[in-house]
């Protein structure tokens, strides 16, 4: 082997794996189905769990904190007592 050989391998020569560089791996999709609930609400906030296919592990954190915060007044909306009507409080 000649110096410029050996020069060439160290430098990432065409046997060199680090010739080759690698591309960085973006985020992919799960492709998660998402069965429709019938609630409006609901199934607006499971939308959105869509947003988080295209962030890096990251990024989930903040779309998971704001899905789970609508499903959260979504439940507590179905606790609430019903609000009456301007003629059903009848004296």
């Amino acid at each position: 082997m000649t110096d410029e050989e050996a020069g060439a391998e160290g430098r990432g020569g065409a046997g060199d794996p680090a010739a080759v560089p690698a591309a960085p791996a973006g985020p992919v999709a799960l492709g998660v189905v998402r069965t429709p609930t019938g609630h409006a609400g609901v199934d607006a906030e499971l939308a959105r769990l869509a947003d988080a296919d295209g962030l890096t592990a990251d990024g989930h954190v903040a779309v998971y904190e704001d899905v789970h915060r609508g499903l959260r007044e979504a439940l507590t909306a179905l606790d609430a007592p019903p609000v009456p009507g301007p003629y059903e409080n009848r004296s």
